[in-house]
């Protein structure tokens, strides 16, 4: 007879990428008052989402996933997330052009706290200590104190995701996403980039659009879905004792919702089948990810997904590709076989950063924008070639002008790099970059389009 899931069977299950408290009684006391505390996300808005991305799965939309590798306490700040939201904006608006489609955004925001790391300790002119694990765990300081997981540090994730929440609430729903402001913030975009005449012409083309829009009436003031979007955050569920005091029975249907995030997903690291991270994610009803990196099977993946999507759920689970360029014709394509010989339904999605991390000579951990690119096209080359929906997208990146990934249009350099080097982890697209990859992504998308479009009238 199978277990019934329960919020905390993860815990008599193996484990990793966990941090030893040091008093446990005062992890219990925190865990206590975060279950006493209100939901960050309600459980209507994750099934909004699952049906936004069951039509991702069935090809019928783009999902663009994105926002800070960590985010940190010390940089928390209005300017920021506002920058942030207000280039996934502009990114939407560029893809829903190539795609044709509605694009469903999805960010890395308002609980992106906990990171995996390679090793538990750090070692630094002789001095080991633990790894930093994100600063809802322990701090990015390298001395003994800072170090130490403090349990407490979750409250103020707490604080820190519900303030968060409600800015984006009020961006996404006030105005500050009408459609127009979204586009001239992208013609200023185009005007100032090197790459003007390149995308110049699609800037005009989706101007136009607008303008046959206007004529016809539709604007944000006849039209009030031009004058707001839906947005919605996600996070890695690494930390589980966090997602546990936060996962609450909903009262409409009787089932168990991660309430810290719309959608929560699994790192390449955490996704044993027998684990903890699985177990616990299995349970909640929210449309939940998980990353597959060069290591995972065919098996193992389809075991895993009738883990996780017994029921076979469109909008359920997507699955987050990362290779790293050079290496996705390699280990796609027999994954995505194995997937449709079962007939899962499944997102597929693109994270074309954590592949592609190099050491810059200047001693920065890096990652070039032109690798980033050729892993998106070599994973929309794939599906194409296998029949199937390239879903989407994963990015880490950030509104903020930092200097952390080189190239692009308005290129960094690896003399730049310590400039503006601010993340807490790893490295992230600036704005102008995130903004040139939508743009060349959305080429790729048009292009594709349009030969699916030829093919079929050749059909016909």
């Amino acid at each position: 007879m199978a277990e019934k899931w329960t919020p905390e069977n993860w815990r008599s299950k193996p484990i990793v990428q966990v941090p030893t408290y040091p008093d446990l009684a005062k992890v219990e006391e925190v865990e206590e008052r975060l279950r006493n505390s209100p939901p960050l996300v309600f459980a209507g808005e994750a099934r909004n989402l699952k049906k936004e991305l069951a039509k991702v799965c069935e090809g019928e939309a783009f999902l663009l996933q994105g926002g800070d590798c960590a985010e940190s306490f010390a940089e928390f700040h209005p300017d920021a997330i506002r920058d942030t939201f207000r280039v996934l904006l502009q990114m939407a608006v560029v893809l829903t052009y190539g795609s044709s489609q509605p694009v469903v955004k999805v960010g890395r925001i308002a609980g992106q706290f906990a990171k995996p790391r390679s090793s538990d300790v750090e070692e630094i002119d002789g001095v080991t200590l633990p790894s930093y694990r994100g600063d809802i765990i322990n701090g990015i300081d390298f001395t003994e104190e800072a170090r130490i997981p403090n349990p407490e540090r979750q409250l103020q994730a707490y604080s820190q995701a519900a303030s968060t929440l409600n800015l984006i609430r009020a961006f996404a729903s006030g105005g500050y996403a009408d459609l127009d402001y979204v586009h001239k913030w992208t013609l200023g975009f185009v005007s100032d980039s090197p790459e003007t005449a390149r995308y110049e012409e699609m800037a005009n083309r989706i101007t136009e659009a607008m303008n046959f829009m206007k004529a016809c009436g539709v604007n944000s003031s006849t039209t009030p879905q031009l004058a707001a979007t839906s947005f919605y955050t996600s996070h890695e569920a690494l930390l589980l004792g966090y997602e546990q005091a936060l996962t609450r029975i909903d009262s409409t249907t009787g089932d168990w919702y991660d309430t810290s995030a719309h959608m929560l997903w699994i790192g390449d690291r955490t996704r044993q089948f027998d684990h903890a991270h699985i177990d616990f994610l299995s349970g909640v009803k929210n449309p939940i990810g998980m990353k597959c990196g060069p290591s995972m099977d065919p098996d193992d993946l389809l075991r895993i997904i009738d883990k996780l999507n017994p029921e076979n759920e469109a909008g359920r689970l997507t699955l987050i590709a990362r290779f790293g360029a050079g290496n996705v014709e390699k280990h796609l394509p027999k994954l995505i076989r194995a997937v449709e010989r079962e007939g899962h339904k499944v997102v597929w999605s693109c994270d074309p950063m954590h592949g592609n991390t190099i050491k810059a000579s200047t001693g920065y951990k890096t990652r070039p924008v032109d690798r980033v690119l050729a892993e998106v096209q070599e994973f929309m080359g794939v599906h194409s070639a296998e029949g199937t929906h390239a879903g989407g997208v994963h990015f880490e990146m950030t509104g903020k002008n930092v200097t952390e990934c080189i190239g692009g249009t308005h290129p960094v350099t690896e003399g730049d790099l310590s400039s503006r080097y601010h993340t807490h982890c790893d490295p992230r697209l600036n704005a102008n970059q995130a903004l040139d990859l939508a743009f060349l992504i959305s080429e790729g998308l048009k292009k594709e389009r349009d030969t699916s479009s030829d093919r079929m009238t050749a059909l016909a």
